[in-house]
């Protein structure tokens, strides 16, 4: 494996996330409703607490996947990317079926600002643990994985809310922080192309194999219990650019792709970080290269964080 020493964030503020929107549930059936179609436990969700969960496809493909939590019993706000959040809203409104649920867009009704680096313990007074969340005020503030040195968390408040007292962050500063993270997000561009293990979702607190049924989920399972994964997420850097779905190669193997970039964002240092979905074999094999097995050298680099050995 060709390993580059990974980049630290350096930079502390925050900034509108304007590529994410929201999607309401609300009703008495909200929680129960969500614990039967996404991948984590929505039931038993406290109002302490977010998750990451993904929306899977009868064949255990991610379809989408958000950053949800309770506002109170009977409102539950999902975040997710905004170009697959219409489809999204359209897919979950089929199964809500007899349930006392209803699912919208309330993007409009809500402020998304991301907080990096020292930002996140001066609007809530601390750190913690990633997927914890807290109330400041009429905000709600969700701590997130980390970006190397630099705390993230998403700061979510009506509109109309005072905003954070942060210094202003660019966009990119904060695309650069999700990738470097390790936590992938699945937007409409690979929509229906991973099960949740191959972005390394059972180990950033994404699927609950403790839970009930959902769409998927004996894939989901099996891929999990009888050690047939061979695909896994690892971060990548690249002297030229990278986007979603760009496909990279194997010099020993020109004819197939053998990994997928997954989600990037230029570095401070130059080039395009990435995260980076592929054959576990590849990643051990050398150096990827992109689009084509004479295309630019992509490194490879390791997650953040461990895999998780048990559930």
């Amino acid at each position: 494996m060709m390993i580059i020493d990974a980049m630290t964030t350096p930079n502390h503020g925050s900034t509108p996330l304007t590529h994410l929107g929201v999607i309401r549930v609300e009703g008495e059936d909200a929680a129960k409703f969500l614990h039967g179609q996404l991948t984590q436990d929505f039931a038993l969700l406290g109002l302490s607490e977010a998750r990451l969960a993904a929306f899977c496809s009868p064949k255990g493909r991610v379809l989408a996947s958000f950053i949800g939590f309770k506002r109170s019993h009977d409102e539950i706000l999902l975040l997710c990317n905004r170009d697959i959040l219409p489809a999204m809203v359209k897919r979950l409104s089929m199964f809500v079926l007899r349930a006392k649920a209803r699912v919208s867009d309330a993007s409009e009704a809500w402020l998304l600002r991301g907080l990096l680096g020292s930002a996140v313990a001066d609007t809530a007074s601390r750190a913690e643990a990633p997927w914890t969340r807290v109330d400041v005020g009429a905000a709600t503030v969700v701590f997130l994985y980390p970006a190397g040195d630099a705390a993230r968390a998403l700061w979510v408040a009506p509109v109309g809310t005072a905003l954070p007292q942060a210094a202003d962050l660019p966009p990119g500063a904060w695309l650069h922080a999700e990738v470097r993270s390790g936590v992938a997000s699945v937007g409409s561009t690979l929509s229906d192309a991973f099960v949740p293990q191959m972005l390394n979702y059972e180990s950033v607190g994404g699927v609950n194999f403790k839970k009930g049924c959902y769409p998927g989920q004996e894939v989901v399972a099996r891929s999990q219990f009888r050690g047939t994964l061979k695909r896994r997420a690892v971060l990548g850097h690249c002297d030229a650019a990278l986007a979603p779905g760009d496909e990279l190669f194997q010099e020993s193997d020109p004819d197939q792709p053998c990994a997928s970039v997954v989600q990037a964002a230029p570095s401070p240092a130059g080039g395009h970080d990435a995260i980076i979905s592929g054959q576990i074999t590849a990643f051990q094999a050398g150096a990827l290269h992109l689009a084509s097995a004479s295309g630019p050298v992509v490194a490879i680099q390791p997650m953040p964080y461990p895999l998780l050995d048990d559930i």
